[in-house]
């Protein structure tokens, strides 16, 4: 497991400068193996949001530099996508740039009765690793990210 954060690391050191420099932040970076292949896997994102000529233009330009660098040392696959409307929510970063969104956590043990929440992202707080969600009725949960199993931006139709 330590392999593929340092993997995703470097990749992320190795890009970002460049990816910046596009116009776009890098939302995430993941290495994992996806059946039988290796997939390295870049979100990006805009204030305008990410369409497929962003994902193309993005896929060009990095391509070269991680062939450059060559810090995968097994056959694998780059993909560029967007983080969607339902981004996964997993750094004390993306937290931070979800407070105000609607987001539903799904936690490893029950917290008030509950396995999961829905609601505003009140506030995070990277110090203490807390997030604040208000549900609909008003009821508001302090939860530490570790007890968080999954987070995502909620949408509803």
């Amino acid at each position: 497991m330590a392999q593929k954060k340092n993997t995703a690391e470097k990749v992320r050191e190795l890009i970002e400068e460049t990816v910046v420099s596009l116009g776009y932040s890098i939302w995430d970076v993941d290495y994992a193996k996806i059946g039988t292949e290796r997939h390295l896997e870049i979100t990006i994102d805009s204030e305008n949001g990410i369409n497929i000529e962003d994902c193309e233009k993005v896929h060009r330009a990095i391509e070269v530099i991680i062939d450059e660098a060559d810090p995968i040392d097994e056959m694998y696959y780059l993909d560029v996508s967007s983080p969607g409307l339902e981004r996964v929510i997993r750094t004390a970063y993306h937290f931070e740039k979800c407070v105000g969104e609607t987001i539903e956590i799904k936690l490893f043990t029950q917290l008030d009765g509950k396995k999961s929440i829905v609601g505003e992202l009140v506030s995070f707080d990277p110090e203490s690793d807390n997030a604040v969600i208000r549900d609909k009725s008003g009821a508001e949960y302090t939860v530490g990210r570790k007890l968080i199993s999954k987070a995502n931006v909620y949408f509803e139709l």
